[in-house]
């Protein structure tokens, strides 16, 4: 892979995104969209992506969050509160099959870029809003961040309910990459009906809902029925011993799902009368006493070591796994046989690791096309294709309304 990379492969080659996103959730969704092969044009202020000032790095500007969220990218400076710099992004639209955005409409109105501006220039264009919470509701241009999506949308007070400890954020950006394939695939599904009906369209796609959807698919229990059969929550994830179950010398992952597992497992542990036990002997039983039926795996797993248990369950045809850090997953053996975690030479940055695009399509197979790039590295570049001349690039220069990526 280099950075002049030129290459257009993947089943999107031949798609053109603009990308007005920053942070995670939306440049997750463009990191996707451009592994499969679309040319993303990410633009960027004079500051640059939030995300590339997140430790650790190599050099200033190029943090480890940005370099994974960003690859296969085109990066373009244009400070958009010049009117010179908004004319160029409008520019830029005209050739794109989309454009995505993450902050406020209003915001976005004020700088002269809603969607009549968009599509005065390309009336095909997708106009897709990634952002909190829909336009419709009284929460309507509330600023908005993962860590208060996964509170507002009771992620945090689950793990309170699992634990009954504490309310507790997912030790990852939960929020932001689930509705990031959302917005992924909204986004794709409206440049599908665009090109073929050719009329374009406004999408939005707010946080809040997108993963109140998830949360609700699991959780809304009881309440699916009107008048309620029962309370919220699904039993089986709020279990107190739904976690890594603890062996003699370690943990192991370990689900004992269906009716044969159960009886398998009882078998390899010399207890086959339990399978006729009323709490086990069905899934339906199994699952009104899910935390007698999690309580019990749990004193049996400690009373062997854990290789003892993988050997016994594998033997069983069992689903079971030793527990993993984060190290054990970079150095897995599927996924280093799979070609999963690539080893890549980036043209500034050096040495890296990085997951490879997921999936493997036959006739259009994707690629590690371009490094993430450097701030304003493509402007020139993506400026010219748009038909801008040297002395209107000059000019974009001398206003600071955008750079070249050398300073």
């Amino acid at each position: 892979m280099t950075q002049q990379a030129t290459a257009r492969t993947g089943p999107l080659a031949g798609v053109r995104i603009l990308d007005l996103t920053a942070v995670v959730m939306g440049p997750y969704a463009t990191q996707i969209l451009a592994d499969l092969g679309a040319d993303v044009i990410k633009v960027e202020s004079p500051a640059g992506d939030t995300m590339r000032a997140v430790g650790p790095m190599r050099n200033p500007g190029m943090g480890h969050l940005y370099l994974h969220l960003n690859r296969n990218k085109r990066s373009v400076v244009l400070d958009l509160k010049q009117p010179a710099a908004r004319d160029a992004c409008l520019a830029l639209a005209a050739d794109c099959d989309a454009v995505l955005y993450n902050i406020r409409p209003k915001a976005m109105a004020r700088l002269g870029l809603d969607h009549a501006a968009f599509a005065a220039r390309q009336p095909r264009i997708v106009y897709a809003g990634a952002y909190g919470y829909a336009e419709a509701g009284p929460y309507a241009g509330r600023p908005a961040y993962d860590d208060l999506i996964q509170g507002q949308t009771g992620i945090a007070d689950l793990f309170r309910r699992q634990s009954q400890d504490e309310p507790r954020y997912a030790p990852l950006t939960l929020a932001d990459r689930a509705v990031g394939l959302h917005v992924a695939i909204a986004l794709l599904a409206a440049v599908v009906h665009a090109r073929a009906s050719g009329q374009g369209q406004s999408v939005e796609i707010p946080m809040f809902e997108g993963m109140a959807h998830m949360v609700l698919g699991d959780h809304l229990g009881g309440w699916t029925f009107d008048p309620p059969l029962g309370d919220t929550g699904y039993a089986r994830l709020l279990a107190p011993h739904r976690k890594p179950y603890a062996t003699r010398d370690g943990h192991v992952c370990l689900l004992i799902y269906n009716d044969k597992h159960w009886r398998n497992f009882f078998d390899a542990i010399g207890q086959p009368e339990m399978a006729a036990d009323p709490r086990f002997a069905t899934h339906t039983a199994r699952a009104a006493h899910i935390s007698e039926v999690y309580a019990y795996v749990a004193q049996v797993m400690l009373t062997r070591d854990t290789a003892d248990w993988l050997a016994l369950l594998a033997a069983a045809d069992i689903p079971a796994s030793r527990l993993y850090g984060i190290e054990d997953l970079v150095a897995d053996p599927h996924l280093q046989a799979t070609g999963f975690i690539r080893t890549i030479e980036h043209p500034t940055e050096g040495r890296l690791r990085t997951p490879a695009p997921l999936g493997r399509f036959d006739r259009t197979p994707t690629d590690l096309r371009r490094a993430a790039p450097r701030l304003g590295e493509h402007s020139l570049e993506v400026l010219r294709e748009a038909g801008y001349t040297e002395s209107a690039i000059q000019a974009l220069l001398d206003a600071q309304a955008t750079h070249d990526g050398t300073r």
